[in-house]
């Protein structure tokens, strides 16, 4: 019994690692998500895609400050672990998302997308 509380942090580690290397393998048309429907925004317009983005980058910068604070306690990486990565992932792949389906609608691109990038 006193395995248990164990086996969750190693079963959401596992999740959180599997989510990464699934992240890894991603295209960017399509990117392959765990916890993101890659169709979630195909329906939406530039403007709505863009308010989604600020929502969603907000949420990010939110989880990695108080992954960061939390960073600075004793017990921070199993905290990180069972109250935040799974969230940060999941806001990261939905950022994705959305820059994937922008990407396809022709909206404003920003400057800093990785296409830009190489051609620079």
């Amino acid at each position: 019994m006193a395995l248990r509380p164990y086996m969750k942090v190693s079963t959401r580690l596992c999740a959180v690692l599997l989510a990464g290397g699934l992240q890894a393998c991603a295209v960017s048309d399509n990117p392959l998500t765990v916890f993101a429907d890659p169709g979630k925004y195909q329906y939406n317009t530039c403007e709505q895609i863009a308010g989604q983005k600020k929502n969603w980058t907000t949420r990010e910068q939110e989880l990695r400050q108080l992954m960061d604070k939390a960073d600075q306690s004793a017990g921070g990486a199993v905290v990180n672990v069972l109250a935040y990565k799974a969230d940060h992932v999941a806001a990261l792949e939905e950022l994705r998302v959305l820059e994937a389906t922008a990407r396809s609608k022709n909206c404003d691109n920003p400057a800093n997308w990785r296409s830009n990038n190489v051609v620079r």
